[in-house]
């Protein structure tokens, strides 16, 4: 083994923040595929029976579709996964603001804590920030310049 083959390994090596990153957005799929059934808060409303339905099944085939992007480490997956983020940040501040407590005890069937979902709403944003803030960061990740992913 030379060392020039040693550099090419080197150089193909995935990077682990970018292996990590794969594994989350695995995660999400994972998770919003599961909500398939429930009730679906978009935008200040939400959505019940075959429109829930149909948002989870849109929304699994994005989180798809990112995840594929990044194990192929897609050039415009980096444009898609800053543009989910920030509709994602939009989308919980939206309902935030337009869907109240009571509203959301009438889904669950439960009492719900306002204050709760206040503080674990705008935990998963700052923390969506983080993420946006890693991806922006790291655009060199994503090397594959092709616009198809197959």
């Amino acid at each position: 083994m030379t060392d020039d083959q040693g550099c090419d390994r080197e150089q193909e090596r995935r990077p682990l923040g970018l292996n990590l990153l794969t594994g989350l957005y695995a995660f999400f799929f994972l998770v919003t595929f599961s909500t398939v059934g429930h009730p679906f808060p978009f935008m200040g409303r939400v959505y019940t029976g075959s429109v829930a339905q149909t948002l989870v099944f849109m929304d699994s085939l994005i989180s798809l579709y990112l995840v594929i992007g990044l194990v192929k480490r897609q050039c415009l997956t980096w444009f898609f996964l800053m543009g989910y983020n920030l509709l994602e940040i939009g989308n919980t501040v939206v309902n935030l603001i337009a869907i109240t407590p009571a509203e959301l005890e009438r889904f669950v069937g439960e009492r719900v804590d306002g204050q709760g979902v206040l503080l674990n709403n705008l935990i998963v944003v700052l923390l969506i920030l983080l993420l946006t803030q890693f991806i922006h960061r790291h655009k060199g990740y994503f090397t594959n310049r092709r616009l198809l992913l197959f």
